[in-house]
């Protein structure tokens, strides 16, 4: 039997300001897929948050981009909105549901989703990632290191089944258009694309022998909305062990801070700081941007867990070094390179102030 597994998100509210969402939103939600489960349609399901984004976690057999798996998950975040996020007046209520057309697939609506499709191995153990203030991007410095770095993963060195490597499913998010790149003998092409995070992103990664292994969201809000609406938030799957890197291995990967797009009005660079699920709120400059990271193991489609993964003291010395680099990029205040560059900035709120000051220019003789 293959199994999908399906996660998908938005920001559909949030308590004081961006900065995380209601325990009635996740009651309704949980309700709602628990329907769900009753009558057949999922196997089985989770619901969490990170920051101010709603996860829906959903186990099934349907395949990818299921019509009726997409419209549960957009139904949900419906009446999570007209049910608890307006009535409550909480901000932002519906904000990542950027229509009201519904035509069997989420995607380009603005709720982020990850999807992957596979036969179950005899022990199936898979890492869920959620992130909030940040953008898809993100994920392409750890991911790379996880999937192509011997100096982060052990096992493709010592460990024969992936000695192969791994292919990169990798998109150009400003022009719709996808690269397959194989590692390690293309390592120097994938990077040359993976620096550029705001325009290529990791979508998904193979074995040599074809086993999916990795699935991210890949939604840019801002090129959707053609505005700034909130940052992307993105969402990551990612199975491990029996021939694909380890849990620690994978968990390695997000010990160091790198910095990412994101942060107070998804204008700024800022660490990102690996948490617990109680620490999945953004306060400061509404951030630093968070990532969580739940184990699971799948049994049949159903989950068994989770594992809160970076509640461990083991990442406390990460979480100090991001407070260090929060402040030092904090003390840049409106300037380059805590602000975003240019390119990135007309997508936010910035070119609405850059227009009332556009006929005061005078040509420099």
């Amino acid at each position: 039997m293959k199994v999908t597994v399906s996660l998908i998100k938005a920001d559909v509210g949030s308590l004081a300001g961006h900065h995380i969402v209601h325990p009635k939103q996740i009651e309704v939600a949980r309700e709602n897929l628990k329907l769900a489960a009753e009558t057949g349609l999922i196997l089985d399901f989770y619901v969490f948050n990170c920051g101010d984004d709603l996860e829906l976690l959903m186990t099934h057999t349907k395949g990818e981009d299921n019509p009726e798996i997409h419209g549960l998950a957009w139904n949900t975040f419906k009446m999570v909105t007209d049910n608890v996020s307006k009535p409550m007046k909480l901000y932002a209520a519906g904000q990542d549901l950027l229509s009201d057309a519904f035509s069997g697939n989420v995607r380009g609506l603005g709720p982020g989703v990850a999807e992957m499709e596979f036969e179950e191995r005899p022990s199936e153990p898979i890492i869920v990632f959620a992130a909030d203030k940040t953008e898809p991007g993100a994920f392409n410095l750890p991911l790379f290191r996880v999937f192509a770095d011997p100096f982060n993963t052990a096992g493709l060195v010592i460990d024969p089944r992936l000695h192969k490597g791994f292919s990169f499913t990798v998109l150009d998010v400003l022009e719709g258009l996808r690269v397959t790149l194989n590692c390690p003998e293309e390592m120097y092409d994938l990077l040359a694309l993976l620096g550029t995070t705001g325009r290529y992103v990791i979508h998904k990664i193979h074995s040599r022998e074809g086993l999916i292994a990795a699935s991210c969201s890949t939604t840019r809000l801002s090129l959707i909305a053609g505005r700034y609406v909130g940052k992307d938030d993105p969402v990551c799957i990612v199975r491990t062990q029996s021939g694909l890197p380890a849990v620690g291995e994978v968990l390695e990967a997000f010990s160091f801070p790198h910095l990412v797009a994101g942060w107070m009005r998804g204008s700024h660079y800022g660490p990102l700081m690996p948490v617990s699920l109680r620490d999945a709120k953004c306060t400061r400059f509404d951030g630093p941007p968070r990532i969580v990271a739940l184990g699971f193991q799948l049994n049949n489609g159903k989950l068994i867990g989770p594992a809160d993964l970076f509640d461990d003291p083991a990442f406390e010395y990460t979480r100090m070094k991001v407070m260090e680099v929060a402040d030092y990029m904090r003390r840049h205040g409106p300037f380059m390179p805590a602000r975003l560059g240019p390119d990135e900035m007309e997508y936010t709120t910035l070119p609405q102030v850059l227009e009332k000051l556009k006929d005061r220019f005078e040509k420099v003789k």
